[in-house]
């Protein structure tokens, strides 16, 4: 009977842990509700570009996120001072999220998730998109060069979930 109790104990403790991964991937970023229009922040400036609040877009650029764990289009090209609109969709069941930033920011941060899942934070280059819904980022691409993008929820990164944007000089 001591091996059949053991053997219970270890499926229940197995069970447990999945379901505690199940919900901090789900729940990466709390369970904070994101409104589906373009929220307003404070003037901000990184490497790949800035915000300043009521920029008026020049370009849109729809993005479709899935759960294969892929960005559609993957791969975006602009120039140097566009202001983009990007309406990103979440087209899957789980959340997804898409990030603006170098290979360095975006790596950085993907390993901070992984070891904090629950950290909540709003910048204006990032997009936390519930399934079935959309969000809206407006950025401008000061500089030229090579950019990133991509889905840091824990394992997605990881898994392939990101694209790049080059900025060609004007």
């Amino acid at each position: 009977m001591k091996s059949a109790n053991k053997s219970i104990l270890a499926v229940a403790v197995a069970v447990a842990v999945a379901a505690s991964i199940t919900t901090s991937i789900v729940y990466a970023h709390g369970k904070k509700e994101h409104k589906a229009e373009v929220a307003e922040y404070d003037a901000t400036s990184e490497v790949f570009g800035e915000y300043v609040p009521g920029m008026e877009p020049t370009h849109t650029i729809e993005i479709s996120m899935a759960d294969t764990m892929r960005f559609s289009p993957d791969s975006i090209k602009i120039s140097q001072g566009d202001v983009v609109r990007f309406v990103v969709t979440n087209a899957g069941a789980l959340q997804h999220e898409f990030v603006l930033g170098t290979n360095e920011s975006l790596t950085e941060h993907a390993a901070l998730m992984m070891k904090f899942p629950g950290m909540e934070h709003e910048e204006p280059y990032m997009a936390h998109v519930d399934p079935g819904k959309d969000m809206e980022i407006v950025w401008k691409f000061s500089q030229a060069g090579e950019f990133e993008f991509g889905c840091l929820l824990p394992g997605h990164f990881d898994a392939g979930m990101k694209g790049t944007i080059s900025v060609s000089s004007s």
